[in-house]
């Protein structure tokens, strides 16, 4: 599989003009141990591997995350917990688990530190839309798995209700540590 992404001046680097970590006027993936004529099946776990290692070396030379934070938080909850991911951009959910009886519709949300003790906020949460619950997928250092947690709507919802702050009321949004004492 060969990807070519060009750019109108030739080709689109990441990092600085002086210290370029990726030239992506041409990138090729493939396997190692492989011919590159059977690298056409590359799993999404070589690749979440790769974009793993590229977002931690993005923000190391620019202080910028990359914003991958999601899909890949989706992709850790998904094969940890055996999840069935849904279609991009569902209304409302980012994964499916069959227990049995229903599916439960969860909407994902990561967060992503480098080194530090604190979390800071959790995504804003869609409560216009149908889901059953809502799991934040915690990561850290090269984005490894640190903690997954999950609440369901009425916890969630009934928090960001509560009256008193203007980042849960207006913007759906609350600290790691209030999901986390839901």
């Amino acid at each position: 599989l060969r990807l070519r992404l060009t750019h109108p001046t030739g080709s689109l680097k990441l990092g600085t003009p002086d210290k370029p970590i990726c030239n992506l006027s041409s990138v090729e993936f493939h396997s190692p141990g492989q011919p590159e004529e059977d690298s056409e099946m590359k799993s999404e776990i070589e690749i979440l591997r790769q974009v793993k290692k590229l977002a931690v070396d993005y923000y190391e030379l620019t202080g910028k995350p990359l914003g991958v934070t999601g899909e890949i938080a989706e992709a850790e909850a998904a094969e940890h917990l055996g999840l069935t991911l849904t279609e991009a951009r569902t209304a409302g959910y980012d994964a499916i688990r069959n227990s049995g009886r229903r599916l439960c519709k969860i909407q994902i949300k990561g967060r992503w530190k480098q080194q530090g003790t604190k979390w800071g906020r959790v995504g804003s949460i869609n409560t216009d839309k149908e889901f059953d619950s809502v799991m934040l997928v915690l990561m850290h250092k090269k984005y490894e798995l640190a903690e997954i947690w999950e609440a369901d709507r009425e916890a969630v919802v009934a928090r960001l209700d509560r009256p008193g702050s203007k980042s849960r009321n207006e913007r759906r949004s609350m600290g790691v540590a209030q999901f986390k004492s839901i």
